[in-house]
């Protein structure tokens, strides 16, 4: 009796051991813009925490709000844009009041770097030497939104959108362009900056509204209280260099 009694305190201690752990961890879900900076940034609240692990998702902010809005276990959401954070906060995903920007970016045209050609400004883009052009999905990647609400203001969209070749986030973006399987490329000015080698930054573009990345704790986070640790962690000094080094501007 005593050997069944003791071998089933065993098994119920080990089944609790891994929920145990899952309690410690915070899954970040972040626009794909911030992959870079938010690796840096884990480990330097981690440190802060002792005992928190922070597993990060990074993607496209549409499809990940469609992950949330799904199921898919989340405790913070940080968007490249706030009409992505706005359909979340509709869908009762997060509380207005715990939201807030936490930095800026701006919009760039790149070639790649052997480009022999290059646009001195967005009409160029018109042109036919310019046939394929890497844009984000603007139904679901919000650096395609900021290009086509652009693009519109300009009355270019009609005849750039047919050379439009859609990316998923805007990585997938920067990847085209920088193995120059397009001829330029809409990307984020942070983005454009990881490959100096392979892409090129012809023309920094003024948006018609400000590029604002909103963060906030899920309604729903498994680990409330280290959700919002995090967004107020986001605005301290020392995650604000870690930023600033990855070329974002404060909001």
């Amino acid at each position: 009796m005593a050997a069944r009694f003791h071998r089933a305190l065993a098994l119920l201690l080990a089944s609790a051991l891994p929920v145990a752990a899952m309690a410690a961890d915070l899954t970040v879900s972040a626009a794909a813009s911030l992959t870079n900076a938010f690796r840096e940034l884990a480990p330097l609240f981690e440190t802060a925490n002792p005992g928190t692990r922070v597993q990060l998702n990074f993607g496209a902010s549409g499809a990940l709000l469609q992950q949330i809005a799904k199921g898919a276990p989340a405790d913070v959401f940080a968007s490249a844009d706030q009409e992505t954070m706005d359909q979340a906060q509709k869908q009762g995903l997060l509380q207005a009041a715990q939201r807030r920007d936490f930095v800026s970016n701006a919009l760039a045209v790149i070639v790649p770097a052997a480009a022999a050609k290059v646009p001195r400004s967005v009409a160029d883009l018109a042109d036919p030497a310019y046939a394929r052009i890497a844009i984000g999905l603007p139904a679901s990647v919000p650096v395609g939104r900021y290009t086509k609400s652009v693009l519109e203001a300009a009355n270019l969209w009609a005849a750039i959108e047919p050379k439009m070749i859609g990316a998923n986030n805007v990585r997938q973006a920067l990847d085209y362009v920088a193995r120059a399987e397009v001829d330029a490329g809409f990307v984020y000015a942070t983005d454009a900056a990881l490959m100096p080698d392979k892409v090129r930054v012809a023309l920094t573009v003024p948006t018609t509204r400000p590029i604002l990345y909103p963060v906030a704790p899920l309604t729903a986070a498994p680990n409330a209280a280290m959700a919002q640790r995090f967004v107020e962690f986001l605005a301290s000094p020392a995650a604000q260099a870690v930023l600033a080094r990855y070329g974002f501007g404060r909001p």
